[in-house]
């Protein structure tokens, strides 16, 4: 599955879908889109990791515990999901960032992330 809105990835290529199990992304349509009133810029397609989550817990950002009031089923190692750029630069800057998918990683991460580092993190998405 591809963006409906034609956006495109880091890689200058259409945005690909992040994940449907988790449904993840600001629209929850299993991409990483944003618009003015996303905030957190859910733009990064990032596998979690147990480091991961546990950091983003110890920020105050619970990702592993099911949420059914808002239809979240909480995540666990190996899930894709729409991460806050921030929130994944923090963990790179801490030691703990998560692997990236690069076709399905907004092309706005750029602004604030170097292709060369969202490269080093890469990973295929088809094997996390």
């Amino acid at each position: 599955m591809t963006s409906t809105r034609g956006s495109k990835n880091i890689l200058g290529g259409v945005l690909q879908s992040c994940s449907t199990d988790p449904m993840t992304g600001w629209f929850r349509d299993g991409c990483c889109e944003t618009q003015a009133n996303d905030r957190g810029r859910h733009l990064v397609c990032a596998v979690m990791t147990d480091d991961f989550l546990t950091f983003s817990k110890r920020q105050g950002n619970d990702l592993s515990t099911p949420r059914p009031e808002y239809a979240f089923p909480g995540l666990k190692a190996g899930d894709q999901w729409c991460l806050c750029l921030e929130r994944w630069k923090d963990a790179y800057a801490a030691g703990c960032a998560p692997k990236v998918v690069l076709e399905a990683t907004h092309q706005i991460a750029l602004e604030r992330v170097s292709l060369a580092t969202f490269q080093a993190f890469a990973v295929d998405a088809n094997t996390p």
